[in-house]
């Protein structure tokens, strides 16, 4: 059961830095029609709430002692609510992953962390002691808290829609990790709940908030390349179990190359083209069995449930095409996002990463040629902070629940599709997140 709560180190992250070093609504399928044809125009109505259709083209708290000694913290109170000043947060799921969300939202005035949540109470007092967060227990016991307003949910996928609904029904925001649910259906009615209630839904990925991924949606728009034509992205290695200690959850449901790094390139491309209107997909299990190659499981055997190997291509409804590899098969590691226009090709940043490199090769032109990079590199928990500034002056995140249910969507469809040798119509596209402005400074003092 501790598994449920907690969320090592994404193998994603290691593997980028390995690369950088060496070098309907009730299911993915919509109905005929929806999300197709040529023309711009709308061909279905189904809404769910910030999305629309496809244009075409318990016990008492436990107070660390850090917090006892730092008397700038937040006072805890067993009553009342909060609707102004910095927005409360609490972290569910007290892996290793929550460090980083941890040491990026204590440096946010718009924010103040209240509470660690996991099945381990023991974990949680850890690392609520460790970055001097004053409430640590058992989730009801930080749901409990009046101050919590907003729920980061660092659970493991199997957990995610189960966490979201448990924080919605207790009147908080969510703002979760990837992906949102293990299907479609499930991510509908958190987002349904969520509606009904008045509240927030955030999602992960937020690495396209960061200054690699706006500046190359900047570069786009600034015409560097022409019109937009194709994109080819492929993120490629062998899998996690060589060196993760209890790497058997990258290979159930809800996880994979596809879920588990699919998030990231999906979400930038539909960031920079929008909705993804169909896929097509192809998809191969390497082997049934994995060996878990370090730490105390080394040598124990683990099955395999999803596919290692998968290979789509994308159609957006405005017309670019999309092709991507997602694979823990590959002995030659890769990673790749380009984008091919009428006049270049723009070489965009690992999506996994908030920084640059960012290129451009023209038409006729014997080299690549830097672009600049200009935005926030602050690291996971942008996203919660637009989405707790979201909260206080209203509008909706860019980080939005409804992306990231059709990244879900979009994901689902391309298992189908892979399953079915068939394209596999999406049912919905989100409004585009807007860009983030120039001068957004997460370090400001802005809801005070």
């Amino acid at each position: 059961m501790g598994r449920l709560f907690h969320r090592t180190e994404c193998h994603h992250r290691v593997l980028s830095r390995v690369l950088r070093a060496g070098r309907p609504p009730r299911g993915a399928a919509a109905t005929p029609g929806s999300c197709a044809g040529v023309t711009r125009r709308c061909h279905r109505t189904w809404v769910t709430p910030g999305t629309r259709p496809c244009l075409l083209p318990s016990g008492r708290p436990t107070v660390s002692g850090a917090a006892r000694e730092r008397p700038h913290h937040l006072r805890i109170r067993l009553g009342g609510s909060v609707s102004s000043g910095p927005v409360g947060v609490a972290v569910v799921g007290a892996g290793v992953i929550s460090n980083e969300y941890l040491r990026t939202l204590s440096a946010f005035p718009d924010l103040r962390v209240v509470g660690v949540a996991d099945l381990d109470a023991g974990r949680a007092t850890a690392v609520a002691r460790e970055h001097g967060v004053p409430v640590a227990g058992d989730v009801a016991t930080v749901l409990a808290v009046p101050e919590v307003e907003l729920v980061v949910n660092l659970t493991v996928p199997a957990a995610h829609a189960q966490v979201a609904t448990q924080a919605l029904r207790a009147g908080k925001h969510v703002y979760g990790e990837k992906p949102i649910a293990l299907a479609p259906g499930e991510a509908e009615k958190v987002l349904a709940q969520a509606a009904e209630r008045g509240l927030h839904v955030g999602n992960a990925p937020d690495t396209f908030l960061g200054a690699g991924l706006q500046s190359a949606l900047r570069a786009v728009g600034a015409g560097h390349i022409g019109e937009p034509v194709a994109a080819t992205t492929a993120v490629q290695g062998l899998g996690p179990e060589r060196w993760h200690p209890d790497p058997a959850f990258f290979y159930q449901p809800g996880a994979g190359p596809l879920f588990d790094l699919g998030p990231y390139y999906l979400t930038a491309l539909v960031a920079l083209f929008g909705g993804v209107s169909r896929v097509a997909a192809s998809a191969a299990r390497a082997r049934e069995e994995r060996v878990v190659g370090s730490g105390p499981k080394a040598g124990q055997v683990f099955p395999v449930a999803v596919p290692t190997h998968v290979s789509a291509l994308v159609e957006f409804a405005s017309g670019v095409r999309a092709t991507s590899v997602f694979s823990f098969d590959s002995a030659l590691p890769r990673i790749q996002f380009e984008v091919t226009g009428t006049e270049g090709v723009l070489a965009v940043p690992d999506p996994n990463t908030f920084r640059g490199p960012l290129k451009v090769r023209a038409n006729g032109a014997d080299a690549w040629r830097d672009l600049p990079v200009a935005g926030r590199v602050d690291g996971r928990g942008l996203g919660v902070l637009d989405l707790a500034r979201a909260i206080r002056r209203g509008g909706a995140p860019r980080a939005s629940g409804t992306l990231a249910l059709h990244v879900l969507q979009t994901m689902t469809a391309i298992t189908h599709s892979a399953e079915h040798a068939e394209f596999t119509r999406i049912a919905t596209c989100p409004t585009p997140p807007p860009p983030v402005p120039a001068d957004w400074d997460p370090e400001a003092a802005t809801v005070g």
